[in-house]
């Protein structure tokens, strides 16, 4: 197999490549277990050609050896989501037709009997990495298909998004240049491993700079801050609710305890947050507790990272920065391309944008400009040379009133409130207004909330068409599993009837 990542890895193969609950494991020790089981994948054949093979594996060194092995066989990887529950799993299997599914022991009763009706075989992980010989494995080019990834489901069903190796070589090759990525890097991994933030951003980048990923089974606020407390951690990407929740233990601490996390988090070249709007509140008050202004990044299952604020340099709240190395980034409006200070849809073009979506022909052609431009569906102005996200189309532009309005604006204004721990802003069908503005807001612990004196404050801030007409207090927003509000599921909250 000629790929590049695999040549990379036999060139560091003493250097610690993971670091996971099973063990420390070398770039060899990869290279050596993903090679038998992908001999084991093939059973006597010399190339899965692009057959799928879904894996449903929590984060571990048997998710990062069976990927590699899934590849090195030629096939297709089609990474699972553990937290999904059985209907969620079959969706994917009738999607993606798999040849087979690898399945964790800890998950099998999860996949067992979806698989079984769809006459889907379910290899387990001990038995695939058992020791064993090794044959001959394909070689192809970077034009194979590498993974299919789901999105997220947040503005409909979700959609196989196929990726090359092609791909995945320009999205890590662009963020090794804008992150600095080297081999001496350590980066802390507890991201969910099915989607592009965990898999390409943290997984992918490490392995190929011959950096070492340690890799957390699940998050707990002090797990994290206990390794980041050591000193070793070079590099940690989270997405703004794993923040908001390293903060709430960092407030609850022991003054000692306080200053060791600190301490360690300051020992970190950089920190990165993304894959969900991050409020300036947090990323202030992030900054006083670890001394680092979070890196803000835009991107998406698409296209892998199109945005990012500089290494070196200002970064300003509110703002995602500038087009990665490759990428090729234009804002249009009713057709025409904008120029600074206007608004507009972000489109993007360059080797990392992804092949298709799975079986879904017209899906991908109307995706795409007459000139090869991927519409993202999501709206940004360019100020000073930045772009700043205003939200996606279809649910965070509401149009009310005859006016539009960005639902993240009227969020970073309402965060702003003491009383305010988290919100969402949404747009209800309303006969007179269009879209109705409403807003779910959860409360700070510890603090009286009135919403009378929220709307007053929205009031002194907002445009009068821009401030919310009602207001829900929930205990928690809806999320999926990477912490992303999914803005649907807030609307039924003001629509209780139309959704049951």
């Amino acid at each position: 197999m000629s790929l590049e990542l695999l040549d990379r890895a036999a060139g560091r193969g003493a250097r610690v490549a993971i670091i996971a609950p099973e063990g420390v494991f070398t770039y060899q020790e990869l290279l050596d277990a993903s090679s038998v089981a992908a001999t084991r994948l093939l059973a006597g054949r010399d190339d899965l050609r692009s057959a799928r093979i879904c894996y449903l594996i929590p984060p571990s060194w048997d998710y990062v050896a069976c990927q590699w092995a899934v590849w090195r066989a030629g096939g297709h990887g089609v990474p699972l989501a553990t937290s999904h529950p059985p209907a969620e799993l079959a969706y994917v299997l009738d999607d993606a037709e798999p040849e087979a599914v690898v399945a964790h022991p800890s998950l099998l009763d999860k996949i067992e009997g979806v698989a079984a009706e769809r006459r889907i075989p379910v290899l387990q992980t001990p038995a695939l990495l058992r020791p064993g010989p090794s044959a001959d494995l394909p070689d192809f080019g970077e034009d194979r298909p590498a993974l299919m990834l789901y999105t997220s489901g947040t503005t409909g069903r979700p959609k196989g998004v196929v990726s090359s190796h092609g791909n995945l070589r320009a999205q890590v090759e662009a963020l090794t240049t804008a992150w600095g990525w080297t081999a001496n890097d350590h980066i802390l991994l507890h991201l969910p491993l099915h989607h592009v933030h965990g898999i390409v951003n943290i997984l992918l980048s490490a392995l190929w700079n011959g950096a070492t990923c340690e890799i957390l089974p699940r998050f707990r606020p002090v797990d994290v801050w206990e390794r980041l407390a050591r000193g070793e951690v070079s590099l940690y990407m989270a997405v703004p609710t794993v923040y908001q929740r390293l903060i709430q233990w960092w407030d609850e601490a022991e003054p000692r305890t306080r200053e060791a996390w600190s301490a360690g988090a300051r020992a970190c070249r950089l920190m990165i947050s993304g894959s969900a709007a991050l409020p300036v509140p947090i990323l202030q008050r992030w900054e006083t507790i670890s001394g680092h202004r979070l890196l803000e990044r835009y991107g998406m299952t698409e296209i892998g990272m199109g945005l990012s604020n500089p290494l070196e340099g200002e970064r300003r709240p509110g703002f995602v920065g500038r087009p990665l190395p490759g990428m090729e980034v234009r804002l249009v409006e009713d057709g025409e391309v904008v120029g600074e200070g206007t608004s507009g849809e972000i489109q993007v073009r360059g080797p990392a944008v992804f092949e298709s979506y799975w079986r879904r022909p017209r899906e991908t052609a109307e995706a795409f400009t007459d000139d090869g431009w991927f519409r993202t569906g999501d709206r940004a102005v360019v100020e000073d040379g930045a772009y700043r996200i205003l939200g996606r189309s279809s649910v965070d532009i509401l149009k009310t009133g005859g006016e539009k309005v960005s639902a993240l604006e009227i969020e970073d204004v309402l965060r702003s409130f003491e009383g305010v721990a988290d919100c969402a802003v949404v747009g209800v069908s309303d006969p007179a207004w269009g879209d109705r503005v409403c807003a779910a807001l959860v409360p700070r612990r510890g603090t009286d909330f009135d919403v009378d004196s929220l709307r007053a404050f929205a009031k002194d801030r907002l445009a009068p068409y821009k401030v919310p007409k009602d207001f829900l207090v929930v205990a928690d927003l809806p999320r999926n599993a990477m912490g992303k509000v999914t803005k649907p599921a807030v609307r039924d909250l003001f629509t209780p009837d139309e959704s049951s």
